[in-house]
């Protein structure tokens, strides 16, 4: 958890109502969200509301500072289950505390969120895309660049363990594995998955 000294610095207070959203998925925030009271769900929104739930968050925590630390967008939505009174710290003055740590609370800091926005990220694709997407996705992220300047992945794991990791049976990854050589995006066989088409892969997962 961040130190609650950080709310001695300049912070806005606010006051919302059930069913307000705190942060969007997909957003780069200018602040960073303290819920002093209520109950927050986090998840992802889908139409008229928070449709694939991932946890909630009760007062006083700190929401996302992941982002934040990271200067990445949210990763997922927030969205008020109860009244909430909140407090936003701008980016800007969060920034300037970090950097006034020492360098190894910074390490440390940095490499805790990193861990963290690796399991949400997974989370996040598990309850967002099928099979396919999560699988081209996996690819791109662990791909090599060879010194010809093609794309490979060496699976340096069993399939059963890669598919745990993207929450499907080792006989879901295989058809999903044959699929994607049958429509070109991919080849290779055993240990060794050449990445045909990224761009392909890139449009099928998404990102």
């Amino acid at each position: 958890m961040l130190p609650h000294t950080l709310l001695n610095l300049p912070a806005r207070r606010q006051s919302l109502e059930p069913g307000a959203v705190l942060l969007r998925r997909g957003v780069r925030e200018d602040a960073v969200v303290h819920v002093e009271s209520g109950r927050v769900a986090l998840g992802l929104i889908d139409g008229d509301g928070l449709s694939h739930l991932l946890g909630t968050a009760v007062g006083p925590v700190w929401l996302e500072a992941t982002a934040a630390i990271l200067g990445k967008p949210c990763l997922v939505d927030a969205v008020a289950e109860t009244s909430v009174v909140l407090r936003r710290l701008p980016v800007a003055d969060f920034t300037d505390w970090m950097n006034s740590l020492p360098d190894s609370a910074q390490v440390v800091l940095r490499d805790v969120a990193t861990a963290h926005w690796q399991q949400s990220e997974l989370a996040v694709s598990r309850l967002a895309k099928d099979a396919e997407a999560r699988c081209a996705e996996w690819l791109l992220r662990h791909a090599q660049t060879s010194p010809q300047g093609s794309l490979a992945v060496m699976l340096q794991q069993r399939k059963r363990l890669i598919a745990a990791q993207l929450g499907i049976a080792p006989e879901t990854l295989s058809r999903v594995l044959r699929h994607l050589r049958e429509r070109s995006l991919i080849s290779g066989s055993g240990r060794v998955v050449n990445l045909v088409d990224p761009g392909g892969l890139r449009s099928l997962a998404g990102v």
